[in-house]
Formats: C-alpha cells, sequence, structure tokens
C-alpha cells in the first residue's frame, strides 16, 4: 500500500500568502484608482495589454485567456468603443463572433501604458544589486511555474554553466538530499553517500582532469553535474541533477554535453556512469547522448529495492 501525502494548507501558509499578496499589490501600486496614473483600471489595463500583444481576436477567446465573466469584459469593451480605442469587424468563420483589434488611438494608447509600465518596474529593480534582481525574477518564475502557468519562451536563454566555486557544495548535497526524498522517498543514506562524493572530489580534486559544472537561472543555482577520474582511460559522470522548476529548458542535456566534450578533449578513452532505473529523466538524457547500457542488477539502498545499471559510452 502507497503512502497518500495529504495536500492541507497550514494556517501559517495560508497567512504567509495572504501577507505576501497584501505587500505585493501596495508595492507596486495596484490599489490606486487607476494603473500607473493612466485612465485605466487594472483590469481595463490587462485587457488592453492582451488585445495589444494578440492578434486581432474575439471577446470569447479573450474572457478565456483572463479568465473574466463574459459581460463584465462586454462592459470594458463598450467602454473601449465609446472611447474610440477598439473596432469591431465581423467574423467571416463565425458570425456569432466579432473581431477584435485596436484603433490607431487605441494602440497609443496601449504604447503610453506598456511604456510607463516598463519604467515602473525598471525603476523597482535598479534599486535592487545585480544579485539581488536575479533572486526576484527567479523566484517570480518559480511561483508562476508552481500555480500552473507555462515556462516563458525565452527562458532556455537565461541559464548558464560555470565552474564550481566556493559554497556550491553544501548546495549539491542539500538539495540532492530534498529531491530525491521528496521525488523517490529515499532516506538520509543516500544524502551521506552524496556527501562523500563531494567531500572526496574537492579534497582529490585534480583540475586537468576532472570537472564540476553548475547550472544557474536568473541568477539561481538550478543544476550540478561532475565528471570525476576514475582512471587514466576511463572518466565517471555523477550527480546529475536539475531542480523540478528548471526541467524541461535543455540544462540536463546541455551538462551531460559538457562532460562529454570534456572527457574527450583531455584524452579519455571512455566514460561511465552508474544511475538506478528508477531515474528515468535521466536514463533519457543519457540514451540521447550515445550512451549504453551495459549492466544492472537489483540491489537494497536508501530504504529501496532498486535496479542499479552501468552506462557506458566510448569516446
Amino acid at each position: 500500500m502507497g503512502v497518500v501525502l495529504a495536500r492541507i494548507a497550514s494556517p501559517q501558509s495560508v497567512a504567509a500568502v495572504r501577507r505576501f499578496n497584501r505587500f505585493y499589490t501596495r508595492h507596486i501600486g495596484l490599489l490606486q484608482e487607476t494603473l500607473l496614473r493612466s485612465p485605466f483600471s487594472l483590469t481595463e489595463a490587462r485587457v488592453l495589454y492582451e488585445l495589444g500583444n494578440r492578434a486581432p481576436t474575439h471577446a470569447t477567446a479573450l474572457g478565456q485567456e483572463l479568465g473574466l465573466d463574459a459581460g463584465y469584459l462586454s462592459r470594458i469593451l463598450r467602454g473601449f468603443e465609446r472611447r474610440g480605442l477598439l473596432a469591431r469587424t465581423p467574423s467571416h468563420t463565425d458570425r456569432r463572433q466579432s473581431v477584435l483589434a485596436l484603433t490607431a488611438q487605441g494602440r497609443n494608447a496601449f504604447a503610453r501604458l506598456d511604456a510607463a509600465s516598463r519604467r515602473e518596474i525598471g525603476t523597482l529593480l535598479e534599486q535592487r544589486p545585480a544579485d539581488d534582481q536575479a533572486r526576484l525574477v527567479g523566484s517570480m518564475h518559480t511561483i508562476e511555474q508552481l500555480l500552473g502557468g507555462p515556462p516563458p519562451t525565452d527562458r532556455a536563454a537565461a541559464y548558464r554553466l560555470r565552474r564550481h566555486r566556493p559554497g556550491d557544495m553544501g548546495w549539491v548535497v542539500h538539495r540532492h538530499g530534498v529531491l530525491y526524498a521528496r521525488e523517490y522517498r529515499w532516506d538520509a543514506r543516500f544524502e551521506a553517500l552524496v556527501a562523500e562524493i563531494v567531500a572526496k572530489f574537492l579534497k582529490q580534486y585534480d583540475p586537468q582532469h576532472e570537472r564540476c559544472w553548475i547550472a544557474e537561472l536568473d541568477g539561481e543555482i538550478v543544476g550540478s553535474v561532475f565528471l570525476v577520474r576514475r582512471s587514466q582511460a576511463v572518466a565517471q559522470l555523477r550527480l546529475l541533477l536539475v531542480e523540478p522548476h528548471a526541467r524541461g529548458l535543455g540544462i540536463g542535456a546541455r551538462l551531460v554535453d559538457e562532460c562529454v566534450r570534456f572527457a574527450r578533449r583531455v584524452g579519455y578513452r571512455k566514460m561511465m556512469l552508474w544511475t538506478n532505473d528508477v531515474l528515468r529523466a535521466a536514463r533519457h538524457i543519457y540514451e540521447k547522448a550515445g550512451f549504453q547500457l551495459a549492466h544492472q542488477e537489483r540491489h537494497h539502498s536508501f530504504g529501496h529495492a532498486l535496479v542499479g545499471q552501468t552506462w557506458q559510452l566510448a569516446l
């Protein structure tokens, strides 16, 4: 019988979210009668933004995108028409719908509001150091994704890889312990194993033949991988990890590719790695990189019956 995790929000969590909402709405001026000293309310500005960024659309699609009541949206659109901001034309595909598009006056109003918003947010960010800006933006991405939002289409370009530096190994041990306990229910013995691996890496580090890469997204550490020397001819890939909110951006594949390129450059003849069959996403990355399953065996580790696998790649 599986263990069922209760999804009950604690009173403290509810209070924290409400406190953040009150703080944020006040901090960026959402409680004012109009937005950014414009003639538009917050909802009107949101509708105007969608009309300014979409190709011509219709009210049904607009309402679905914004989650607005049809009657409420209809009143806003009629107000835009009276102010000369919006034009309707009959739809050629559905007579029940009208095509909505901003007029020249509407596009000018949108451009002014959009520019004011960019200035306001730019001022907010510029008051903080670059590292704090990156943390703030990264946290917003995390909130957006955890609440079901799609990953931004340009976000993959925002991550970077770098060499390890002091403090990174603590993150590696901590996040392996947390994520493997959460996702696979592995016990603290796995965290102990990771701690042993990184301690050995630091103590015996050979910069000519070994590497650790750290992945950062919006200034936040979101991934890691190690390439260590197993013998003169063989390199071992270890501790590939990507944070859940950063998955799907190609970071894991990029980390593995960096290991393969480095191993070839320094003259290794083969790469190997050890993993477990339950780590399906990682195995898929290894397969795409050209690794082949060489051996597998059952074992009991970290509180579970597992199937360990050795994968190899000829260089």
